[in-house]
């Protein structure tokens, strides 16, 4: 019995390509029976190869008992590969549908890896820590009766045990190229090509070790012979009193015997190389295609956020009772999403044939965690309270931080913000289409009001990050604009 993904594809492939010696006895429950002239090892590889199924249960009396073979899944949408942190059950382990059966980290999150089948876990092949597992690799095979366990004891997956996504599943395995033609006797092969070797570690750096440091001090005999066989003094040691040359210093130096290069080699410990982990591998290859392809440019402005730091602190003595206290990048949250919904042009996103334009905000806030930065998605953010803005981000940085977030938590998103404003940081340019944010500082400002004609405000530099095939620069403009409009005047947000 085989347990397809795709039933009706899988038939008719089936009974079209392989008429004469496989053909359907049942169907029943989204299952279908197969009786075949081939051995079920043959069955077997002509269902991986055409990629009809990923798990499927194989019957046979001459060959293992039945058993499911599980590979591993794409988890999320971008996700390549995968590392197998930890296996939740071990060989021998009873397994019921939905049981954790290990857990994966994928390129952004650590996610939880659930068996869709019950029985006993069988055969694990791939343990815990094993790093860049490809997608549709055998992980693992699940039988039904306790006691067929050891039947796989020694079981060596093959390729075609294998679901990768890069074979092509509606065209059959291409012949093999026909041989080289023999050389001819006078024909010299080259000589094969090296297998590449990791990087050699740099040059190790030297210095020359001079004879004395200084002008040279030569007795007039010592200088005349120099001169009459071009000798320079200042590479000939001297052996006289203070390290004065003398004339059997010039007539017994050989260029052979002048102090040779000392190495330096770096001292043990020197450098430490870390493992990169699959989030880090991501966003160095997101980051690097982002430079190369998006045209960025980029908008400043300096927001007076006096209105808002004071309206904080009122709000967060009547939110106290409740255990919940505003900070001012939830404002920021708000403000930007208000934006967003004020200018719609700067809420898209480019889609090579067409320009998206979102009628919803999920705004991004970027999150720091060990592995990396991840930007997990504040949904709605444009129809939601500030305390309700500053309990999702709360809720979402910790499970970003534990390696806990689910892929519809940080995948999508219409606007991102970026924030290292609590690092002292005034302003900075981000990558993408992000708003990068800078931290509020003491500045002087024009006051018509004021005595003295100015005034100190709490400023805070506020850079917008475009993407100029989306967003045109005076879109930018009126964006920022409107953000300044909701960052001084925060009660404008309630409107």
């Amino acid at each position: 019995m085989f347990r397809p993904t795709r039933l009706a594809r899988v038939l008719l492939r089936l009974q079209r390509k392989h008429s004469n010696n496989l053909r359907t006895l049942a169907t029943k429950n989204n299952q279908f029976y197969l009786k075949s002239s081939n051995t079920t090892k043959d069955v077997q590889q002509l269902l991986q190869v055409h990629r009809l199924v990923q798990n499927y249960r194989c019957y046979s009396s001459a060959d293992l008992p039945a058993h499911t073979k599980v590979s591993l899944p794409a988890l999320s949408p971008t996700m390549e590969m995968g590392t197998i942190n930890s296996w939740q059950k071990k060989e021998g382990d009873k397994v019921a549908e939905g049981d954790l059966l290990a857990e994966i980290e994928t390129d952004k999150a650590t996610m939880g890896f659930e068996s869709s089948e019950e029985g006993y876990l069988a055969k694990i092949f791939h343990p815990a820590g094993s790093k860049d597992v490809p997608i549709g690799k055998l992980l693992c095979i699940i039988v039904e009766n306790e006691e067929d366990v050891t039947a796989f004891k020694d079981y060596q997956p093959t390729a075609a045990d294998d679901q990768l996504p890069n074979s092509d599943a509606s065209e059959p395995a291409a012949p093999p190229p026909p041989p080289p033609p023999k050389p001819s006797p006078a024909a010299v092969a080259p000589p094969p090509t090296p297998a590449p070797s990791k990087a050699a570690p740099p040059p190790a750096a030297s210095v020359s070790v001079p004879p004395s440091g200084g002008k040279a001090i030569a007795s007039p005999y010592a200088k005349k012979l120099a001169a009459d066989k071009g000798i320079d003094l200042s590479q000939v040691a001297g052996t006289g009193p203070g390290g004065e040359i003398r004339a059997d210093d010039v007539l017994n130096f050989s260029p052979s015997a002048m102090p040779t290069s000392v190495p330096i080699s770096a001292p043990e410990g020197a450098f430490v190389d870390i493992p990169l982990t699959n989030m880090r591998k991501v966003i160095a290859k997101r980051l690097v295609q982002s430079k190369q392809t998006i045209p960025h440019y980029y908008l400043t402005v300096d927001v007076n956020v006096d209105k808002v730091l004071r309206l904080r602190k009122e709000l967060n003595e009547i939110l106290s009772k409740d255990n919940i206290k505003l900070s001012v990048n939830d404002f920021i949250i708000k403000a930007s999403a208000l934006s967003c919904k004020k200018i719609p042009e700067a809420n898209s996103s480019w889609m090579d044939d067409s320009i998206r334009q979102y009628n919803i905000v999920d705004v991004n806030v970027a999150v720091a965690t060990p592995a990396g930065l991840i930007t997990p998605i504040v949904s709605r953010a444009d129809i939601k309270g500030l305390s309700q803005i500053s309990q999702d981000v709360l809720a979402l940085a910790t499970k970003a931080k534990e390696g806990k977030l689910q892929p519809h938590e940080y995948q999508g998103g219409t606007f991102t913000i970026s924030n290292l404003g609590m690092f002292g940081i005034k302003s900075f340019l981000q990558s993408s289409t992000p708003s990068a944010i800078g931290g509020a500082e003491k500045r002087l400002v024009v006051d018509e009001d004021s005595d003295k004609g100015y005034s100190s405000a709490n400023m805070m530099s506020v850079t917008l990050s475009c993407d100029h095939r989306v967003v045109d620069g005076a879109v930018g403009a009126q964006w920022l604009a409107e953000f300044r409009k909701f960052m001084e005047r925060p009660e404008t947000m309630l409107l």
